[in-house]
C-alpha cells in the first residue's frame, strides 16, 4: 500500500485539495452547527490537513508503525471549545473518509488502472486509521468538554454562593446568571440526606421557566444540604410544593423576595422553615409563612430549649410512650383550633378520652387551656418538642399544621399530607 501511494502522491495531493474544497462546502451547506461556529477558510484548512494526516496514517499502518493521532485530538478539543455538536464533528470524518477513498481509487486509477486491485486490500486498512482518528478526536472532545462542564459548575457554585451569602458583587452574579434585576425570587433549602442535585428539576444560566411554565430552579449543594434558587416568574409560591413533591424531601421554602439582593436573607428563613419540619414529620415542604409560630421557636434553639424545659417539662418526664400520647393529643387539639370534638376523630378515640389526656396535661403543667396565654405557651412549647431531636425509642409529638379551623367545621389541610 505505501509503495503505491508514494507513486501517486503528487497527483493524490491535488485530488485531496478539490475533496478539502467539496467537503467544506457540503459540511457548511448541510451543517447548521459548523457554519455557526466557524469560517470557511479555518475549516476548509483543518479539513485537508486530516486528510492528508489520514494518508500519512495509512502509509505508517502498512509499514507497521502507529498512526499519528495528535492532531485528530487537537481537532477534537478544538470544537468542543467551540460548543460544537460532537454528532457533526464525527459526520465530517465519516464524509472525508469517503472521499479519500475516491480521492485514492482515482488517482491509482489514473496512474495505472492494472494496479486497482492491489488498493483493494487497503481498504480496510484506511477504514481502521480513519476509525483511529475519529475516536481519537471523539475522546479529546469529551475530555475538554467535561473540563469546561467542570468549570461551568464552579462558576455557577461561586456565583449562587455569593447570592446567598450576600457576598461579593451580587447584581453581576444575578445578570451571570440570568436573573432579572427585579423579579420574584423563592428559595428552597433541602435536609441532609436527599437525592443528588442532578435529579432536580433544574435551569443552567440563562435558561427561562421550566417546562409548563414551572419555576426555574438553581441548585447549590453544601456539606449541610441543598440550596435552591427559585426564579418563579409568575408561578405563585405554592408551586414549589408541588414541584418538589415527586422528590419526597423535607424542604424549607422563604417568603417571595423582588431583587437578587434580598437572596442572602431568604435564604436564612428557608433554612428556619425547614428547621420547623422534623425528620421525624417525614417528607414535604414547609412554607415560612405557614410556620410562623414554630419558627420563632426554631430561630433561638437555647430559648426553644428553655420553653420546652419550664412548659413541658412534667409531661417530658413521663414514660416515653405516656408523653408521646399527650403531646400528640395537644398537638391534634391544637390543630382542631380548640375542638376536642373534632381532635377525637383525627385520634380515632370517644371525646372524653381526648378531655382526660388534656385535662391531664393541665394538672402536669399547671396551665389552663381556657386561659389564652397559657395556650400560647402550650403550642410554642409543643412546637419547640417537635423539633427537638427524639431520644433513641422515642417518637417526637406531631407538629400542627395549618390554620385555624371555622367552629362546627371539619379542617382540611390545603397542603398534601406529608
Amino acid at each position: 500500500m505505501d509503495r503505491i501511494i508514494e507513486e501517486i502522491r503528487e497527483d493524490l495531493s491535488r485530488r485531496l485539495a478539490v475533496a478539502a474544497d467539496r467537503l467544506t462546502d457540503r459540511t457548511l451547506t448541510e451543517d447548521p452547527a459548523y457554519a455557526a461556529l466557524t469560517g470557511r477558510a479555518e475549516l476548509r484548512e483543518r479539513i485537508h490537513h486530516t486528510l492528508h494526516q489520514a494518508v500519512e496514517g495509512l502509509v505508517s499502518s502498512a509499514r507497521g508503525l502507529p498512526v499519528e493521532l495528535d492532531g485528530a485530538r487537537a481537532t477534537g478539543a478544538l470544537r468542543a471549545g467551540q460548543g460544537l455538536p460532537l454528532d457533526s464533528l464525527r459526520r465530517t470524518y465519516r464524509y472525508g473518509g469517503r472521499l479519500l477513498w475516491q480521492s485514492l481509487t482515482e488517482a491509482v486509477a489514473a496512474h495505472d488502472r492494472a494496479a486497482l486491485p492491489r488498493l483493494l486490500p487497503g481498504a480496510g486498512a484506511l477504514w481502521d486509521v480513519l476509525d483511529q482518528m475519529a475516536e481519537a478526536a471523539s475522546e479529546a472532545y469529551r475530555l475538554a468538554e467535561a473540563e469546561r462542564a467542570g468549570r461551568d459548575r464552579e462558576r455557577r457554585a461561586a456565583l449562587l454562593d455569593a447570592l446567598f451569602d450576600g457576598s461579593g458583587p451580587v447584581a453581576e452574579a444575578a445578570a451571570q446568571l440570568g436573573l432579572p434585576e427585579r423579579g420574584r425570587f423563592a428559595v428552597v433549602a433541602l435536609g441532609p440526606g436527599g437525592p443528588g442535585g442532578p435529579s432536580r428539576p433544574d435551569g443552567g444560566p440563562g435558561a427561562g421557566p421550566g417546562a409548563g411554565g414551572a419555576p426555574r430552579l438553581l441548585w447549590r449543594v453544601r456539606a449541610d444540604g441543598e440550596t435552591g434558587l427559585a426564579d418563579l416568574g409568575h408561578q405563585p409560591l405554592e408551586s414549589l410544593r408541588a414541584l418538589l413533591a415527586p422528590f419526597a424531601v423535607r424542604a424549607g421554602i422563604s417568603p417571595v423576595v423582588g431583587t437578587p439582593a434580598e437572596l442572602a436573607g431568604a435564604r436564612r428563613l428557608a433554612v428556619l422553615a425547614l428547621r420547623t419540619a422534623p425528620p421525624s414529620a417525614g417528607p414535604g415542604a414547609a412554607l415560612l409563612d405557614e410556620r410562623l409560630p414554630a419558627a420563632l421557636v426554631a430561630a433561638d434553639p437555647e430559648l426553644a430549649a428553655r420553653l420546652r424545659g419550664v412548659v413541658l417539662g412534667p409531661v417530658l418526664e413521663l414514660p416515653a410512650e405516656d408523653a408521646r400520647l399527650l403531646l400528640t393529643t395537644l398537638g391534634t387539639w391544637l390543630d382542631c383550633q380548640g375542638s376536642t370534638t373534632h381532635a377525637a376523630q383525627r385520634l380515632y378515640c370517644h371525646r372524653n378520652t381526648v378531655s382526660n389526656r388534656l385535662r391531664r396535661l393541665e394538672r402536669l403543667t399547671g396551665r389552663a387551656l381556657s386561659d389564652p396565654a397559657h395556650v400560647v405557651e402550650l403550642a410554642l412549647a409543643h412546637a419547640a418538642a417537635a423539633q427537638a431531636p427524639s431520644p433513641a425509642g422515642a417518637t417526637a409529638p406531631a407538629a400542627p399544621r395549618g390554620g385555624p379551623t371555622p367552629a362546627g367545621t371539619a379542617r382540611r389541610s390545603p397542603r398534601p399530607p406529608g
